[in-house]
């Protein structure tokens, strides 16, 4: 789905400009997203298996739920708009942990250029697996990974073809502040 979007300067400052999603990833402009990630305290985190459909990363595994930011709107917002379209889960703003934002930059092919800074929170899931609701234009499927598994899968590069690439250091943010809190 095409969307308007804040377009932003490579420091991750507002350039004040939107632009329609697809006119940002065919050239490259950053633009801000969120992800967030859901852990349960039995030391499991909520995936996603992105829909077959996908412009990018079609059927891997991936952040629980994670969308771009609407022009004008405010980030956690976003986060709690994609939350509710996703996975059907209605949360507040206290329930978002934001541990940070990280620049990626993917050129996925020539005309498919993605500059995202990913605002990235934690939350605990306190309901079960079957009541979530997939969006089915977005996600194929919804699996909880314990925390141990996750790390052993991550680290080889055979077992970790399933998942999206995101960087080591990335994934390694997410388990490490996910164990702190456990």
């Amino acid at each position: 789905m095409d969307e308007l979007i804040d377009i932003l300067h490579a420091n991750g400052e507002p350039t004040g400009v939107t632009a329609m999603k697809s006119e940002a990833h065919q050239i490259g402009l950053f633009h801000a997203t969120v992800h967030i990630w859901f852990y349960t305290t039995d030391g499991e985190i909520l995936f996603q298996k992105r829909a077959t459909t996908k412009d990018v990363y079609p059927r891997l595994w991936d952040v629980s739920v994670a969308g771009h930011v609407g022009a004008g709107e405010p980030i956690v917002g976003s986060a709690i708009r994609e939350t509710r379209e996703e996975i059907g889960l209605a949360i507040t703003e206290h329930k978002l942990l934001k541990i940070g934002v990280f620049k990626s930059v993917q050129k996925h092919s020539e005309q498919l250029i993605d500059c995202e800074y990913q605002h990235t929170f934690l939350s605990e899931l306190k309901v079960p697996l079957e009541k979530l609701t997939k969006q089915l234009s977005e996600v194929e499927d919804l699996k909880l990974v314990s925390i141990n598994l996750i790390e052993k899968e991550l680290t080889n590069t055979e077992i970790a073809a399933p998942y999206v690439p995101h960087s080591q250091s990335y994934y390694n943010t997410i388990l490490k502040k996910i164990n702190s809190l456990l």
